[in-house]
């Protein structure tokens, strides 16, 4: 019977890729935001570093000013030259293409150094700062009105080693690569700590993944971590409460289906008998003395056999559904055999409507229990009789395959669409408009005993091109 739970991977199902990328994309996000603030943190840090270095550089440019003024002095001749005092002579080499100076008199000739530093003359005897740009680099520019021997000159200094222009290099080697490193790093650390960490949940998700919707055990969970252990508990108690459920179930089918064989066969004789008397009083288009016309007794004769048929089916399907058939141990079955003993079954029945049953088996065994295969391949072929049109053909397969052995049973029926393929195998499910009588239980039922022989049912077009063909395929 169906207990509409299923715990195989389903459409809705979470996959292990989706486990592992919804924590590591969390853990990221968790991780990479502090470091990211981090970063910002620290490169305005460096940008306030590099703020006061550059008003350090200011000062120093400024207190270079009057040494350079008061380095100009006059030659024998009496013209202008520079005579470097040492803390300037010093600064200017140790920063020889970066650094520039110009001396300026009052009527905008440059009386020493560089000429492109030449500019209007002071009003006021303030410093005068600001930027220039210059072959490619930025030059941090300070002027300032001096009194020399030459009087009041302009005297301007020029330093293109400002920390600011330094500062997009420094934040990108001292934070912001290390701390893209720290990312990468810290990305590569949780990839590989939740795939570690999850290694046993998602284990537990593989077992539950593949498990039959039928095995309703116990979950070992000694190996699962600490954390897990308590969702390992709540699907344990959730598989008992099912599977007592279930058993419950299949308790009422199993002795519902054994109180009604015994009334059934002795309802069933007394038809078969009532028939037998009916057609003798009264043969087939001639008058009866019986109470009821021989069609009605045929009709409840044919009525009480579906009954029994059901009940039968019904004890067939409790069987195949318990759980202690699986504890019992496979052993080997001759499935050409098993064919053979099939076909002389059937064959009364085959020969009532003029069908053509064939064999066709070469020498396969598989491990199983010989009873439920005979059940199943009893049901096949019960079926495909029953839905063939007269005259048709079934054929009985079984042999060695590729990967295993399989059984099947050909027709060339009608067949069953392709969109109704999956859902034959419910229980009690008929295709709409099919002819003959049926209770919907016969397909549900191989089905059933294939899964306990770890194979399912394969429906597929006749070999012929039309009618029905299933398979099985046991893997070896």
């Amino acid at each position: 019977m169906s207990l509409g739970l299923r715990l195989g991977a389903a459409p809705g199902a979470i996959s292990r890729g989706t486990i592992l990328f919804g924590l590591r994309r969390r853990l990221l996000v968790m991780l990479i935001a502090p470091l990211l603030a981090l970063a910002v943190l620290n490169a305005w840090f460096e940008y306030r570093s590099a703020g006061s270095v550059d008003t350090l550089q200011d000062q120093r440019l400024l207190s270079l000013l009057p040494l350079l003024a008061d380095s100009l002095v006059t030659d024998e001749s009496g013209a202008p030259m520079l005579l470097l005092a040492p803390a300037l002579e010093q600064f200017l080499n140790a920063r020889q293409h970066t650094t520039a100076y110009a001396i300026v008199d009052a009527d905008g000739h440059v009386l020493a150094g560089h000429a492109w530093l030449a500019g209007m003359p002071l009003v006021a005897s303030e410093p005068e700062w600001h930027s220039e740009e210059g072959g490619g680099v930025t030059w941090r520019v300070v002027r300032q009105r001096q009194k020399t021997l030459f009087g009041d000159v302009v005297v301007a200094l020029a330093d293109a080693s400002d920390p600011r222009q330094q500062w997009a290099r420094a934040m990108l080697l001292k934070v912001l690569l290390p701390h893209l490193i720290i990312i990468a790093a810290a990305a590569m650390a949780v990839h590989l700590a939740v795939g570690r960490a999850l290694r046993p949940l998602l284990r537990l998700t593989e077992v539950v993944e593949r498990r039959s919707p039928q095995d309703l055990s116990a979950i070992e969970d000694e190996s699962s971590p600490e954390e897990v252990r308590p969702l390992v508990a709540a699907l344990n108690r959730l598989f008992r409460l099912v599977n007592d459920q279930a058993e419950g179930q299949r308790r009422f089918i199993s002795d519902a289906a054994h109180q009604l064989r015994t009334p059934l066969a002795a309802l069933q004789a007394q038809v078969e008998a009532w028939a037998q008397a009916a057609r003798r009083i009264a043969p087939p288009g001639g008058p009866g003395t019986m109470l009821l016309p021989v069609e009605q007794i045929e009709k409840l004769r044919g009525a009480t056999r579906r009954t029994t048929q059901l009940a039968n089916q019904l004890l067939a399907l409790s069987r195949a559904d318990a759980r202690s058939i699986r504890a019992q141990p496979m052993l080997p079955v001759d499935l050409k055999a098993l064919c053979e003993s099939l076909l002389e079954a059937q064959l009364d029945a085959a020969g009532r409507r003029n069908i053509d049953l064939g064999l066709d088996v070469q020498p396969a065994s598989v491990p199983g229990h010989e009873w439920l295969l005979r059940e199943l391949l009893a049901n096949l072929v019960d079926n495909a009789i029953k839905y063939t049109p007269v005259g048709g053909t079934v054929t009985i397969r079984c042999g060695p395959a590729a990967g295993g052995v399989f059984l099947e049973v050909d027709d060339d029926g009608p067949g069953v669409p392709e969109t109704e393929r999956e859902r034959v195998l419910e229980r009690f499910y008929r295709v709409r408009g099919t002819q003959g009588e049926g209770t919907g239980l016969g397909l549900a039922i191989a089905e059933e005993i294939a899964r306990v022989h770890g194979s399912h049912l394969e429906l597929q077009a006749g070999s012929s091109g039309r009618g029905l063909r299933i398979r099985l395929l046991f893997r070896g």
